[in-house]
């Protein structure tokens, strides 16, 4: 995993130690001995997470990290304070600056490491979201998935597997102010519950009556449905091989008893964040590729997307031996719109047309703008003598009433023209049957237009 790593302490010893630690596992190290130089490190290149010591001379850890996270260049950076055990006041002044996550001194190379891959994962997330978010801007589309500033918009909803009351009590009692917890002592029923819910988090505490915790957690990783949930393991103290084969099972943090609230609070945090993060991502890939196949105009699929599958419904219609018609639909004489209404009054004629046909085509049928004024529906299934029942349906509420234009004030009336042709045995490739059905559209309008012409071949 590449990333780079800023170590930030006065003391060089600690510095060195770090240090090589992380270039072991091939990380690029950047050290700083000042709160001032990691500041300026961070304005000028990029740093992927910050290990930050807290007791430094002329600015303490704290002043840095609120520092870092009120300055919108490096505020997505993640900044893990490095604290003594014996003081949990630093962990929770820590929070309160922006950590986001701690790491005890004298510091076990488990921990370091696996946190620190952690929180590399993380930012890599928020960077991915960071560039579609510019790139969003850029071209004058608002971001739907657009980051916040970090903290939690709602409330996350946590699973916590535990076998002891009492545990369960402190463990949601520590989580209230972040998460809703929702505890479970039967691992089994915890499996289905995750699969059926939202949750943000499973927590598994190792104490589970008769039952091994890393088992329950194999189970959820090999769910489809629960693969993708943050899995956070509660062990014994110094159990570094359940630790080991817990992170080999694709768990994705650990805490050690007894547990310290804050670092709970920062482990969940942590994890809620980068699930949020990944969920964003996902949404943000599916918008991106329904913005290609969509248009931007009509909301219909576009000629990209037309192309693309009518390939597939033709194959499988031919295949199977079934039917397959195809609907090209012209509007009447829409260049005199543009010219005597204007655009804007020609893009609310598209936009009413586009729904009129969606409220005429059935739910297997497919739509699309195919350019201008064209428009081409895809019947699988169809006989042609329905696809004529449904164009003449689709004819007739072109017709039926005016187009109010929204632009300007007044109606329009509309007609279409409609070409139709079938899958036979003369026709070898979805080409073709546009064609066919081009050329029954050019019969329609030329025949005196408001009507449908079915393909004779």
């Amino acid at each position: 995993m590449t990333a780079r790593i800023l170590v930030v302490d006065d003391i060089p010893a600690n510095v060195k130690l770090l240090e090589a630690r992380l270039l072991a596992e091939y990380f690029d190290v950047l050290t700083a001995d000042n709160g001032r130089d990691a500041l300026d490190i961070c304005d000028r290149t990029q740093v992927d997470v910050i290990l930050l010591d807290i007791m430094m001379p002329g600015m303490d850890g704290f002043e840095v990290c609120e520092r870092l996270k009120t300055n919108p260049r490096t505020a997505h950076i993640p900044v893990v304070m490095v604290t003594a055990l014996d003081q949990p006041s630093d962990r929770v002044r820590g929070l309160k600056a922006g950590a986001d996550d701690f790491l005890t001194k004298p510091v076990n190379d488990l921990q370091l490491i696996s946190r620190v891959k952690s929180l590399v994962r993380l930012k890599t997330l928020s960077d991915e979201l960071r560039i579609r978010a510019e790139t969003a801007h850029n071209i004058g589309v608002e971001d739907p998935m657009r980051l916040t500033d970090g903290r939690l918009e709602e409330p996350a909803q946590i699973l916590l597997v535990d076998s002891r009351a009492a545990s369960q009590e402190r463990i949601i009692k520590t989580l209230k102010p972040i998460a809703v917890v929702s505890a479970m002592s039967d691992p089994q029923a915890a499996v289905f519950e995750a699969a059926e819910n939202p949750f943000d988090l499973v927590i598994v505490n190792g104490n589970l009556d008769d039952y091994d915790p890393l088992r329950l957690c194999s189970q959820l990783r090999s769910l489809e449905r629960t693969r993708f949930i943050p899995l956070l393991l509660i062990t014994e103290h110094n159990d570094e091989a359940t630790v080991i084969r817990a992170l080999d099972l694709g768990v994705n943090d650990y805490i050690m008893r007894p547990l310290d609230p804050n670092e709970l609070v920062a482990r969940s945090l942590t994890q809620i964040r980068r699930k949020r993060l990944n969920d964003r991502l996902r949404n943000s890939v599916k918008q991106t590729i329904e913005l290609a196949v969509t248009d931007g105009l009509t909301g219909l699929h576009n000629r990209r997307y037309l192309d693309n599958h009518l390939k597939m419904l033709f194959a499988r219609a031919k295949t199977r031996g079934r039917p397959l018609s195809v609907c090209m639909v012209d509007i009447d004489r829409f260049k005199q719109v543009n010219d005597s209404n204007g655009h804007d009054a020609g893009d609310d004629v598209l936009k009413e047309f586009a729904t009129r046909i969606r409220s005429t085509v059935r739910g297997a049928d497919l739509a699309c703008r195919y350019g201008g004024e064209e428009f081409v529906v895809v019947m699988p299934d169809t006989s042609a003598d329905i696809a004529s029942m449904i164009a003449e349906r689709l004819r007739g509420i072109i017709e039926s009433r005016p187009f109010v234009l929204k632009s300007a004030e007044g109606a329009l009336e509309v007609t279409a023209s409609m070409g139709i042709a079938t899958l036979g045995p003369d026709i070898d490739t979805p080409e073709q049957l546009m064609k066919q059905a081009d050329r029954a559209l050019y019969q329609a309008k030329e025949g005196g237009r408001n009507r449908v012409v079915a393909s004779a071949a």
